[in-house]
């Protein structure tokens, strides 16, 4: 029985490669790439009927929701140290037998006992202790915050206005300077009381019919200048603007102002007190 088996199934088409079925096509399609068989070559018995039906089912490949899934290798599976032989990484975990390296670490820059690197190398330069650092602001930007509403170009522009409306950043160590980048967009007057400005700037700005002070604040006049509120949740009174120290006398053009102002300095009048009292004359 075995002998006629083996010849009624020596009759079937043999491939050595199955089809490339692309999973995407409906089924109809898909069988259709299948190997055609005659019903001339396949008789009744049901042996050779099973058998050409598993060849037919393996060629077949559908893609399915539940087949999904990573390529072999694609996850390497994590080493867990110290969790027993099996792993190749128990006992020691790959620290060895005892010594500083299998108990702790080594101080950052341990080289065994040599001369380490950071004092091989010589030094260079030194770090200035008078040194000023200042933000810089281009008059391009603060003309793109004037066209955008943020910035109201009748009243006078502090550091304070430049750090609410976010042309500079949040902290501001030593002060503002104003660059020239940008100056052509300036075609209206601005006023603004700044620490630095280059020459191109103050000519923009001058041309314009606008004007820029330079002024003085330590750093606790910044802190009165840019928050105020501070002060106040402390319960303390806001300081007295600091002067300028000698070597920056010459670098500014005033003491700075606080609370910050609104009008420049030119356009400050001095007003009589209200509380003076005219006293009538004897006569």
């Amino acid at each position: 029985m075995w002998r006629r088996l083996s010849l009624l199934s020596a009759k079937l088409p043999i491939r050595r490669h199955p089809p490339i079925i692309n999973p995407l096509l409906p089924f109809p399609k898909t069988l259709a790439l299948l190997p055609s068989v005659s019903n001339a070559s396949i008789s009744t018995s049901p042996f050779t009927q099973m058998a050409a039906m598993g060849s037919a089912s393996t060629t077949v490949s559908l893609l399915r929701l539940n087949d999904l899934r990573d390529n072999k290798g694609a996850r390497k599976q994590k080493t867990r140290k110290g969790r027993g032989i099996g792993s190749g990484k128990g006992k020691t975990a790959g620290r060895g037998h005892k010594g500083q390296k299998a108990r702790g670490t080594m101080k950052f820059g341990f080289e065994g006992g040599q001369t380490p690197l950071r004092r091989r190398l010589p030094r260079r330069g030194f770090k200035n202790r008078f040194s000023l650092t200042f933000q810089p602001v281009g008059l391009g930007k603060i003309a793109k915050l004037i066209n955008a509403g943020k910035i109201d170009s009748s009243e006078l522009i502090t550091m304070k206005t430049l750090k609410e409306t976010g042309a500079i950043g949040k902290q501001i160590k030593d002060g503002v300077r104003l660059m020239g980048r940008g100056a052509e967009h300036i075609k209206w007057p601005i006023h603004l009381e700044v620490t630095r400005v280059t020459v191109r700037a103050k000519e923009a700005v001058d041309a314009a019919g606008g004007s820029v002070r330079k002024v003085y604040y330590n750093k606790l006049g910044f802190r009165a200048l840019l928050k105020p509120e501070w002060f106040e949740k402390k319960g303390r009174l806001l300081p007295k603007a600091a002067r300028p120290p000698p070597k920056q006398q010459d670098k500014v053009d005033s003491t700075g102002r606080l609370p910050a102002p609104t009008k420049p300095i030119s356009f400050i009048t001095e007003q009589q007190p209200e509380d003076t009292v005219t006293v009538p004359s004897a006569s």
